[in-house]
């Protein structure tokens, strides 16, 4: 009787799934699936934020183009070009030959110091606008820390850096020497925005405004937005104001050169 009144065995329940922090991709393999994924993407690195790999790969093609584009260009072309550079100045009507000389030899001497130190400004680039996502984000409710801007603005940088410097590097060894305005292409020779319809030399301010409208420069803004929203746990409005107006900080610093130097940028 005992036995019969005794409860059927029952099978123990499963023990309760445990959340993790550990990523769900190696870094290698985020550095692909940002190009497709990048929402998934992007909340790995918010388990484990990761940007080594994406920031050297940018730091050596950055480099290595700032480089390859001087040699295309040639001493002699960089000298002919601060040279119009001086002659086009207020201050050109007060220096004599010797004074102008010493003064496209300094120019010289800045772009060969630029290029050499080249990986150092990339990193800054890198650690100031990590900073300031972070700070932005951190003054909308974001979850995140410092990590998390700076893998947001690296990830979000890869895509447009890696596809813009591969077409730059094709261009540039193609491209005839006299077909290259120094002046907005040192930071590439490919313009995928509508800068190309009118002269950048007569309307350097419309030319910087239009080159603001860049198919990767968008791109990157999409994924700026994603990746806050995603990293830092974030609105996507919040998100989307933060990009943009970081966005448009950049555009009036490059508004303002162009107008003080002549040159679009």
């Amino acid at each position: 009787m005992e036995a019969e009144n005794q409860p059927e065995w029952q099978a123990p329940p499963p023990p309760e799934q445990i959340v993790t922090d550990n990523p769900q991709m190696s870094e290698v393999a985020t550095l692909t699936s940002i190009f497709f994924e990048p929402g998934r993407t992007f909340d790995d690195l918010r388990r484990k934020p990761r940007f080594i790999l994406a920031a050297l790969i940018m730091i050596v093609l950055i480099t290595a183009f700032s480089f390859a584009f001087y040699y295309k260009v040639g001493e002699p072309g960089f000298r002919s070009f601060f040279t119009d550079q001086i002659e086009k100045s207020a201050q050109a009507q007060a220096m004599d030959a010797a004074a102008k000389n010493q003064a496209v030899d300094m120019y010289m001497t800045i772009g060969s110091a630029v290029r050499f130190g080249m990986p150092i400004l990339v990193l800054l680039t890198f650690a100031v606008g990590g900073l300031i996502y972070w700070l932005a984000s951190k003054a909308v409710g974001g979850a995140g820390n410092y990590l998390h801007g700076l893998s947001t603005w690296i990830y979000s940088s890869f895509p447009p850096a890696v596809i813009g410097m591969i077409a730059n590097f094709i261009v540039l060894a193609f491209k005839s020497v006299d077909d290259i305005e120094i002046a907005t292409s040192q930071s590439g020779v490919v313009h995928a925005n509508p800068s190309f319809l009118i002269d950048g030399k007569s309307m350097p301010v419309l030319a910087t405004l239009l080159s603001s409208l860049d198919i990767f420069l968008i791109w990157g803004w999409i994924l700026a937005a994603i990746g806050l929203q995603r990293t830092q746990k974030i609105s996507s409005g919040a998100a989307w104001a933060i990009t943009l107006i970081v966005a448009l900080v950049g555009i009036t610093f490059k508004v303002v050169g162009s107008l003080f130097s002549g040159n679009p940028s």
